[in-house]
């Protein structure tokens, strides 16, 4: 008998393994195809998803919430908060929270009571599906502020509120599954005992988050330099403060979140520039796995025929999330302006921001956890099927629509100055590309002599001409010049890496001395990277201030 069971749990690992493999294999053909399409490489994934859907066995395992919740979305969300730096988070902290908390509480409250007057839904019931259908995914959206150059203050906006949201939506959806479960309870001592739960559960995970990222920044990555050993622990603690809050009953989601603030502010700073390289490309490549798994399985898991059945109660969803993002977003950053002179968030902003409100892996983990033994069976397919079908919503619609919105607003459009510096270059690249092949074919006999002489001093005097041009308007803006000279000098020391890569390879230096000058290196670019990023954010901040008139 035992050796039974030992035999079926090994099929359903062989299988889980195998549904991983495939998986990720068409996610490397989407990401092949895609550069090609130019689609929203998410939405690309999600439209493969629905397509590999209508073959029904064509894999062998099923997805569940806790595979979701447990195992896809801490890496996500600890590699997203790795980047976010505590200066800029500073910043805009008040309208984050004011967002994530406030905001989140809000969208509940609209969404479900709308679900609640329109659809035969019970109460509780419909303030669970506000609750689920709250968090926001940005993942689609960042991406393309990263590819227009949109300002990272934005981006901190759009991503810091979607980082505290979900462990605001997940604690909200609990208590009402909670309420439901103790229906005996008076309204006023459920209320009371909510709003407590509520403060217990987030604030207690944010503090298991802090201490664990506090003691892993100071005790190892401040102490221990090698890079293997200090990857390691950032997994472990990236699923631990998961596991450890939850254990207790509180936020993992926020613990998650808290823990990577804090190695991204203190124990990057702590460790060795080639560790920190090697943590920022470890991380890179898991979160950029676990979102092809997400996407793919977002559009696995939709059967298409449910929603076509559902497609009033889909369509009555879509209307209040659309409702209630708008009535968050802009309602409570209007509040935010009204109480501070700093900090204005200009209106462009607020329509992103709005729009950019889309929904993924944290929904539709929750709608996963909707069985049948919940609300009942009908009711809790019904809530799954909504979910799903304002997911597809925001990511197919929204998704698509979100590039064109931000250069309509104008904030992927770079400084003029910026653009004629691309435009010089490119002349003297070009002048100096087609003197290139004028030699070549000089060379080869094709042009005579005294025509390519010609047509070489026709080409110098261009040349002379587009280097003057370039630097008399690198001399009006230096700023410009000193972006070029960073990003050269980047680009020297990278090939100066590769070059000591080469010479260990060929047995030119020995390993030691290999890691010394890959460390050296190493070390080169973090210091640029820190000039890089200060200048960045000197530049990017200006914007914000610019359109504060937009109000």
């Amino acid at each position: 008998m035992n050796f039974i069971g030992a035999a079926q749990e090994s099929i359903s690992l062989i299988d889980l393994e195998l549904g991983f493999v495939i998986l990720l294999s068409i996610a490397a053909l989407v990401a092949i195809f895609n550069q090609r399409i130019r689609m929203p490489y998410t939405v690309a994934l999600v439209v493969a998803g629905l397509l590999f859907s209508f073959f029904p066995n064509f894999l062998h395992f099923s997805v569940s919430s806790d595979l979701i919740l447990a195992i896809l979305v801490p890496p996500l969300l600890f590699e997203a908060t790795l980047h976010i730096k505590w200066e800029g988070l500073k910043f805009d902290l008040v309208p984050i929270l004011l967002l994530a908390f406030g905001g989140t509480l809000i969208s509940t409250i609209i969404v479900g009571g709308i679900v609640v007057q329109v659809l035969d839904v019970p109460f509780v019931a419909a303030v669970a599906f506000g609750a689920l259908i709250s968090a926001t995914d940005p993942v689609a959206v960042i991406a393309f502020f990263r590819s227009l150059g949109v300002s990272k203050r934005l981006a901190i906006l759009v991503e810091g509120e979607s980082l505290f949201n979900d462990g605001v939506a997940i604690v909200l959806f609990n208590l009402a599954i909670a309420a439901a479960a103790a229906s005996s309870q008076s309204a006023g001592l459920v209320l009371s005992e909510a709003v407590i739960e509520f403060l217990r559960v987030a604030v207690g995970g944010l503090a298991v988050g802090l201490g664990l990222g506090f003691a892993v920044s100071y005790l190892i990555l401040k102490n221990v330099d090698n890079a293997m050993i200090e990857t390691a622990t950032s997994v472990a603690l990236a699923f631990g403060a998961f596991v450890i809050a939850e254990e207790f009953h509180l936020s993992g989601i926020l613990a998650v979140v808290a823990a990577g603030l804090m190695v991204g502010n203190i124990g990057m700073q702590n460790t060795s520039p080639t560790t920190k390289l090697t943590l920022e490309n470890f991380w890179e490549f898991l979160a950029y796995a676990v979102n092809s798994l997400v996407f793919l399985v977002i559009g696995l898991e939709v059967v298409i025929e449910q929603l076509f059945n559902w497609r009033v109660p889909i369509l009555v969803a879509v209307v209040a999330i659309l409702l209630s993002r708008a009535v968050v977003v802009y309602s409570l950053t209007w509040l935010h302006g009204r109480f501070t002179s700093e900090g204005h968030i200009p209106r462009p902003y607020r329509h992103v921001m709005y729009w950019g409100g889309l929904r993924g892996a944290i929904s539709l983990a929750l709608a996963l956890t909707l069985t049948g033994d919940v609300f009942g069976g009908t009711i809790d397919q019904e809530l799954r099927v909504m979910t799903f079908g304002v997911v597809l919503f925001t990511l197919l619609v929204q998704g698509t629509t979100i590039e064109k919105l931000i250069r309509r607003l104008g904030l992927a459009e770079k400084p003029p100055q910026k653009i004629e510096q691309q435009r010089r270059q490119a002349l003297l690249y070009a002048k100096m590309t087609g003197q290139k092949e004028l030699e070549r074919m000089r060379d080869e006999g094709i042009l005579f002599k005294d025509v390519s002489e010609a047509m070489d001093a026709v080409y110098e005097a261009e040349i002379a001409h587009h280097k003057v041009a370039l630097r008399e308007h690198l001399q009006a803006f230096p700023e410009l010049e000193q972006d070029m000279y960073l990003q050269a000098r980047a680009d020297v020391i990278k090939a100066e890496r590769n070059a000591y890569g080469d010479a260990a390879r060929r047995g030119f230096i020995s390993d030691e001395m290999y890691e010394e000058l890959i460390e050296e290196s190493d070390k080169r670019l973090a210091a640029l990277e820190i000039i890089k990023a200060n200048q960045r954010w000197r530049v990017e901040s200006l914007p914000a201030e610019a359109n504060s008139e937009d109000e």
